[in-house]
């Protein structure tokens, strides 16, 4: 059985769906490892301009499968300890890739996201959810921490620090209406409209120029990670001048404003 799909439901944007709905998508290495491989391959793929992963069944992604986690690749000989580590890698570079990918990823949040499946919701750009969706960090209720695959340096950028720390220290549960109102996901839609929601602000996206949409992706995560606010400007700056002057995309932008069209950038 293929545990992740790649579509192209309309021009230009892939979904990828993580097709184990018996296990609510858990994180079993028979999941996690072509889910690294197809975001690698969707991000390689110039046809694909925005992508959206959901989950199949009523799951989004229930994080670790604590029952059948599948065999890790590529530890033969190993000790314990080195597989340990060789598994976390597994999981991080998933959660890497997905920051590396050129075009912008939506997450459409069918249902449960639980554990490293928050951690994956929230590596995505952007979060609609269901109106049955959830969150839960839920490493704090197993005896380990909340904190893995990035997330506690994702989420209070997210959400802000205090309700961060509330979120994964309590373990509790935050339905898809409070999700909405504190930032953590862009809207709330019924589960028969996320697909096509996404798509529809995929579609938005498109209209923009391709350099355009991917710089404006890049600068967002690296004011994320800067080291100071005039540094940050420095960067946008560079890139604005880049997209400026090497493409005719403002021109045509003003072209087409005042022929009342469209915009076609060839970027």
């Amino acid at each position: 059985m293929t545990f992740v799909l790649v579509e192209k439901p309309r021009p230009q944007i892939a979904l990828i769906t993580l097709n184990r709905p018996e296990r609510m998508n858990a994180m079993a290495f028979d999941v996690m490892v072509p889910l690294r491989e197809t975001l690698q391959a969707v991000a390689a793929d110039n046809e694909v301009r925005v992508v959206v992963l959901t989950g199949a069944g009523e799951g989004f992604c229930s994080g670790a499968d604590l029952n059948h986690s599948g065999g890790v690749p590529g530890v033969a000989g190993l000790t314990r300890t080195s597989i340990a580590r060789r598994s976390m890698d597994i999981f991080n570079d998933v959660m890497l890739a997905l920051r590396r990918m050129h075009q912008p990823v939506i997450a459409a949040i069918n249902g449960a996201a639980i554990g490293g499946g928050f951690c994956l919701s929230v590596g995505a750009d952007i979060r609609i959810a269901a109106e049955d969706a959830y969150f839960r960090a839920a490493g704090i209720n197993n005896g380990l921490t909340s904190a893995e695959l990035g997330f506690s340096y994702l989420l209070p950028r997210a959400i802000g620090s205090s309700r961060a720390f509330e979120i994964m220290l309590s373990g509790r549960d935050v339905d898809a209406a409070e999700a909405e109102r504190i930032g953590l996901v862009s809207r709330v839609v019924p589960a028969d409209k996320l697909l096509e929601t996404s798509y529809d602000l995929a579609e938005q996206i498109l209209r923009y120029s391709r350099v355009g949409t991917e710089l404006t992706k890049r600068m967002l995560w690296g004011g994320m990670e800067a080291g100071s606010f005039e540094s940050h400007m420095q960067q946008e700056g560079m890139a604005q001048l880049y997209v400026r002057l090497t493409t005719d995309n403002f021109d045509e932008a003003m072209r087409a404003r005042k022929d009342r069209r469209p915009p076609v950038y060839e970027d």
